[in-house]
C-alpha cells in the first residue's frame, strides 16, 4: 500500500508521541506501508523544520525513514490552497491508495478522492487501515 502524508501529519507525529499521526508514523516506520513523497515536499519539510518553534522540539534522528521519492511532478489538479496542489500530484504520480491530511481548511478532505486515491483524516486512516 502507498500513502501520501501531508507534511502536517509528519510534523504532528514528530512533535507529539500521542494520537493518530504518531500511530501512522510508527506504522510507516514498521514498514507496513510505503510513503510517497517528492523533492517539493522534502524541501517544504526542510524549510519548516528550521523554524525556531519546530527546530527546538523536533528529534532529527526520527525524521529519516525510507520513502518513494518522486523527482518530478506534473501539477495539473488545483487545490483550494495552491500550496497543496503538489500533494494531489504526488497521489496521482505515486499511485497512492491514500492521501492523509489533517488540514480541514485546504479543501482536500472535502474532495474525498483524487482518481483512485482516497483523501482522509488521520483518524479515518487509523480506523480503516491500521
Amino acid at each position: 500500500m502507498r500513502v501520501v502524508l501531508d507534511s502536517n501529519i509528519l510534523f504532528s507525529a514528530l512533535i507529539s508521541p500521542h494520537g493518530a499521526p504518531d500511530a501512522i508514523y510508527r506504522t510507516w516506520r514498521a514498514a507496513r506501508f510505503e510513503v510517497v513523497t517528492s523533492r517539493m515536499q522534502l524541501d517544504e519539510i526542510r524549510r519548516a523544520s528550521r523554524y525556531p518553534k519546530l527546530h527546538a522540539i523536533l528529534q532529527p534522528a526520527k525524521v529519516g525513514t525510507s520513502a518513494v521519492v518522486l523527482e518530478r511532478l506534473d501539477i495539473q489538479d488545483e487545490a483550494n490552497d495552491p500550496d497543496d496542489a503538489f500533494l494531489l500530484a504526488m497521489a496521482i504520480a505515486g499511485e497512492a491508495d491514500y492521501l492523509v491530511t489533517g488540514d480541514r481548511r485546504a479543501g482536500l478532505l472535502q474532495r474525498g478522492h483524487i482518481e483512485p486515491t482516497r483523501i482522509v483524516t488521520p483518524a479515518v486512516f487509523c480506523d480503516e487501515v491500521l
